[in-house]
C-alpha cells in the first residue's frame, strides 16, 4: 500500500515523509504503553549516534522513495527501491569487508541487468528514467538502513528502535516541511493516517509478531514481492500499464532479491 498512497497523496515528498513518520512514532508510543514496553531506556552515546543516523538514513529512504513515485510513477520507484539486495551485498563487501559467495555477485548482475531493462533510455530528460533513479537511491539508502539496524537489533527492543526511527525522521524533516508549507486536502490527511498507522506502525508491529511463527526467511520473501503488488495495483488503479521490457527487467531484479530467500 505505501507506493500506492504515496501516488494518491497529492502533497510532496517531504511532508508525506513527514506526516508518515510523525503518525508512526506517537501509535508507535501508544502501544508501547499499552504493551508496557520501555521505549527511553538508558542508551549509550554510540547507540543514540546510531539511532540518529539510521532515522537520517530512513527519511533519505522515504523521500527518495516518494520523490521517484511522483516523478516516475510507482511501477518505476517499487523496481528501483527493489535493488536494495545488491547494495546490502556491495556494502557488506566495501564497508564491513565481508566474504562475499560468488552466487551473490551473479545476483548483483542480475539486478543490474535487470535496471538495465527496466530503464526506458538512458537519459535523465526522462521522467521514468528519473523516477527509476531516484527508486535506486531510496534502494541504496534502505540497504544502508539495513545495515546500520543489523548493528542495533541486539541493544533494543524492535518496537523501541521504530520510535525512535521515526520520531527522527519527523525531526529532521521539520525544516524541509516549513521550507515549503504544503497543500493539503481533507483526503490527503486521511491517506498519511493510513500510511503512518496501518503501513508504517502496524505493519512493523505485525512484522516483529510474524518471526514467532514463521521463519525471517519467509517474511523476507513477502517483502521482496512488495513490487509485485504495487505494480499490478498501481496498474488497476491508475493505468500504469508495465511494457513487456519493464516485466522482464522486474522479473530479473525481483528473482534475484527473491533467490536467496528460496535457498
Amino acid at each position: 500500500m505505501t507506493g500506492i498512497l504515496g501516488a494518491l497523496i497529492s502533497t510532496d515528498a517531504n511532508f508525506i515523509t513527514f506526516g508518515r513518520a510523525s503518525f508512526a512514532f506517537i501509535a508507535l508510543a501508544l502501544v508501547g504503553y499499552t504493551l508496557k514496553v520501555p521505549l527511553n531506556p538508558m542508551m549509550s552515546r554510540p547507540l543514540r549516534r546510531s539511532l540518529f543516523l539510521s532515522g537520517t538514513l530512513l527519511a533519505i529512504h522515504w523521500i527518495t522513495f516518494f520523490y521517484a513515485i511522483k516523478v516516475g510513477g510507482v511501477a518505476m520507484a517499487t523496481l528501483g527501491f527493489a535493488s536494495f539486495p545488491a547494495f546490502i551485498t556491495l556494502i557488506e563487501r566495501f564497508i564491513l569487508k565481508d566474504t562475499i559467495s560468488k552466487s551473490a555477485w551473479v545476483l548483483v548482475a542480475i539486478v543490474i541487468i535487470g535496471l538495465l531493462l527496466v530503464s526506458p533510455e538512458m537519459d535523465t530528460k526522462n521522467i521514468n528514467t528519473t523516477g527509476l533513479l531516484w527508486g535506486i537511491l531510496s534502494g541504496f539508502s534502505f540497504a544502508s538502513l539495513a545495515v546500520i539496524n543489523r548493528t542495533i537489533s541486539h541493544a533494543l527492543n524492535p518496537l523501541a528502535i521504530a520510535f525512535w526511527q521515526n520520531l527522527i525522521v519527523a525531526l529532521v524533516t521539520i525544516p524541509l516541511v516549513l521550507w515549503s508549507p504544503p497543500l493539503l486536502t481533507s483526503s490527503d490527511i486521511l491517506w498519511l493516517f493510513i500510511l503512518g498507522v496501518i503501513c508504517t506502525a502496524l505493519s512493523h508491529y505485525l512484522f516483529v509478531s510474524s518471526v514467532q511463527y514463521i521463519s525471517a526467511r519467509t517474511t523476507g520473501l513477502i517483502i521482496a514481492l512488495e513490487p509485485v503488488y504495487a505494480i499490478i495495483v498501481a496498474w488497476l488503479l491508475f493505468s500504469e500499464e508495465p511494457t513487456l521490457k519493464m516485466i522482464i527487467g522486474g522479473l530479473l531484479i525481483i528473482g534475484a532479491a527473491i533467490y536467496p530467500k528460496t535457498t
